[in-house]
């Protein structure tokens, strides 16, 4: 069973109905005893940085989260915010992230004619073809992305997959059993349907 995190931020809804469309049990919730029983993990968020991080501390699953995840050594996949809170902190705010992966959150550059937020569909290519998630992946797949900040790894090898929106920037990072992807899969047809089953098979 694949728990997808329920601490009043994010998408919930569409995740669960992806993982349906794809036969997969899943379990939207914020019971700690769920998620100690979970095979995989989705970690959502929506909106700034400091608000998620506040609702997940809050929330009482951080500490089941964190053992599932780095004892147990479970799949985790972060998602938008969720994928910027695997690291050190954002640009955005003063709240310190979980520090999974070694890894700051940065704004865009006020570029002319670029708009912040990036907003719309974007292509992305596989920075590690070998990946799990990025096998199957089409090699013109294209996400849907609604974000001011973007993923900036220390360590180049983070880098799962990469986008290009005024500036060449990681969509998508991995360490271990810990992927984020700064786009929205949920809402990004089949080639959403395709990342979220290939995650699927890992857990």
């Amino acid at each position: 069973m694949i728990a997808v995190i329920d601490y009043d931020i994010g998408n919930l809804g569409a995740v669960a109905n992806m993982f349906a469309r794809l036969g997969v049990n899943c379990a939207i919730t914020s019971d700690a005893s769920l998620v100690a029983q979970a095979t995989g993990i989705v970690l959502p968020g929506n909106g700034s940085f400091d608000a998620c991080m506040r609702n997940f501390n809050e929330s009482g699953l951080r500490t089941v989260v964190e053992q599932r995840v780095q004892e147990a050594a479970i799949p985790l996949l972060g998602i938008c915010v969720g994928a910027q809170m695997l690291g050190h902190g954002s640009e955005e705010g003063t709240s310190p992230g979980l520090g999974w992966i070694d890894m700051k959150v940065r704004r865009f550059p006020q570029l002319e004619g670029l708009r912040i937020p990036h907003m719309g569909w974007g292509e992305v290519r596989a920075a590690r073809p070998d990946d799990a998630l990025c096998r199957s992946l089409d090699p013109k797949a294209r996400f849907y992305f609604v974000h001011s900040y973007y993923l900036d790894p220390a360590d180049q090898s983070d880098v799962l997959l990469h986008a290009h929106y005024g500036i060449d920037f990681a969509a998508g990072v991995a360490r271990g059993n810990i992927w984020g992807v700064q786009f929205h899969p949920e809402k990004s047809h089949r080639f959403g349907k395709q990342l979220l089953g290939a995650f699927a098979e890992l857990c």
